[in-house]
């Protein structure tokens, strides 16, 4: 569900770029004190930071317990657990969470399966439980100068598809918003260039985190969608 984690990065408290303005993205109303459904944990980096925030429990979840390995490793914490499981097939029984965040996941579920993925969600939230999203953005540019459009086809989303996917699952949307730009798809090539070519880290990693992190601060963006919408009945 998410990308190889190549490089053995851990997870870490100090985030920059899409990691940190994701993490300020979430409410900590979300957070503190609540159970926690994490779909593409990936390495755990949200789950650190959820830690941080007070959370009553998080549950990360990634397709094969190979892709849970460096969580696991890292976070001891009793609070956080990792488990086998995908988007599309929760492995948790109805109305577990109050909250269910998917970081650049539901692009990389097969294609077709958005509206089982929505279902799942909705299956295992409690009412008025919040879904924070976030995914590419569909547009010309972001699409065209995404890399990993041209080697697998990664999808983008509009707003508006989203927003229908979500109408049917009696979602609303709460906030929406477009991040990210011409330095998020600078990092993304370098990225890829070092992580798939080189096997390491990015090159100048350092000075490019800096520039993602003014870029996301900015009012507007055209690379990457987050949303938070909210499970009815509502309060």
């Amino acid at each position: 569900m998410t990308l190889k984690n190549i490089t053995n990065t851990r997870p870490d408290l100090e985030l920059q770029g899409r990691l940190l303005y994701t993490v300020q993205y979430v409410d900590d109303e979300d957070i503190k004190g609540k159970d926690v459904l994490d779909i593409g944990c990936g390495y755990g980096w949200f789950e650190l930071n959820a830690i941080k925030k007070g959370v009553n429990k998080i549950s990360g979840i990634e397709i094969t317990d190979q892709d849970l390995k460096t969580a696991r490793k890292y976070i001891k914490d009793e609070r956080a657990e990792f488990h086998v499981g995908s988007g599309i097939q929760i492995p948790f029984p109805n109305e577990s969470f109050h909250s269910v965040v998917s970081w650049e996941v539901i692009e990389h579920i097969p294609k077709d399966t958005e509206e089982k993925m929505f279902f799942e969600v909705s299956r295992v939230l409690k009412d008025n439980g919040v879904f924070y999203l976030s995914t590419p953005f569909r547009s010309f540019f972001s699409t065209i100068l995404d890399p990993a459009w041209w080697l697998i086809g990664h999808r983008h989303y509009s707003k508006s598809k989203l927003e229908s996917i979500s109408s049917k699952f009696d979602f609303k949307i709460e906030k929406i918003e477009v991040k990210g730009s011409w330095w998020e798809i600078a990092y993304l090539w370098n990225f890829y260039i070092s992580k798939w070519l080189f096997r390491r880290n990015p090159f100048f990693n350092d000075y490019l985190n800096h520039k993602r992190s003014q870029e996301y601060q900015k009012k507007n963006g055209n690379f990457i969608i987050f949303i938070k919408m909210r499970k009815g009945p509502f309060k």
